[in-house]
């Protein structure tokens, strides 16, 4: 029987520690190793890049995926590059393996250029740490004269306008005479008991028309008497073409 105080103890599982410092992914170590290079950004060996961030993931002795499921995704995409420049170059290969180096020397010149602009930003005088600011700013004191150039005619012209938009309008309307229908039903119903025969409508209208409004009003009140009288069975309309003249009798 072993004693308990025999068995050796078990080593605690190796664990993924990165010191990045400002780093945010597996971009920004490429670009942290291709620096290393002492080269142009435009001119780094992509081979050697890979070669260089392949060994930092195989040095590390445990991964884990939810903090480093990203770096492993980009070591992948990476040896696939790397093997795709190795071989012979194939025309109809898609997508390009050269076309995919400079894609990502592009991403990498890129993020350089927005940490360069974010370094520059954060170098500028801050308000409260640099520059200070008065507390209590002098205000200024601000005279407006309002300067009127115009004419007397545009003068008394805006003074009219005024006066005309105020003033009290009162709308006269004018009566015009007119033949009430009952009073053309009446008259049209009193002169058909003298008419024995077919009659045309105009020699039931009154001689005296020297008023147009009046007359129209008078035609159009005995044409609607006559209609009128018509559907009570008291005459008899007859018309013998289009805009013929209109007959009219007593029915018996």
């Amino acid at each position: 029987m072993i004693d308990d105080f025999d068995t050796p103890p078990r080593p605690e599982p190796a664990t993924l520690v990165l010191q990045l410092g400002s780093w945010e992914g597996p971009l920004d170590l490429l670009l942290a190793l291709a620096r290393a290079q002492k080269v142009d950004l435009a001119e780094i060996s992509i081979l050697a890049l890979v070669d260089q961030y392949l060994a930092f993931i195989r040095d590390a002795k445990a991964l884990s995926l939810e903090l480093a499921a990203d770096y492993l995704v980009m070591a992948a995409w990476l040896a696939y590059l790397k093997s795709a420049l190795l071989l012979p170059a194939d025309p109809e290969a898609e997508p390009d393996p050269a076309d995919m180096a400079l894609r990502l020397q592009f991403q990498l010149q890129r993020l350089d250029a927005m940490r360069e602009a974010g370094a520059a930003l954060l170098a500028r005088p801050q308000i409260g740490w640099d520059v200070f600011t008065r507390a209590e700013p002098e205000g200024l004191i601000r005279e407006t004269r309002a300067l009127y150039d115009t004419s007397l005619y545009e003068l008394l012209g805006a003074y009219g306008a005024i006066k005309a938009r105020s003033a009290v309008g009162i709308h006269v309307v004018r009566r015009r005479p007119v033949m009430a229908l009952d009073e053309a039903i009446e008259r049209l119903e009193a002169l058909l008991g003298r008419a024995i025969d077919w009659t045309d409508l105009q020699r039931f209208l009154p001689a005296d028309l020297a008023d147009e409004s009046y007359a129209r009003s008078v035609l159009a009140s005995t044409f609607v008497a006559a209609l009128e009288l018509t559907r009570l069975g008291k005459t008899t309309l007859s018309q013998g073409a289009p805009f013929a003249p209109i007959l009219l009798r007593a029915r018996s």
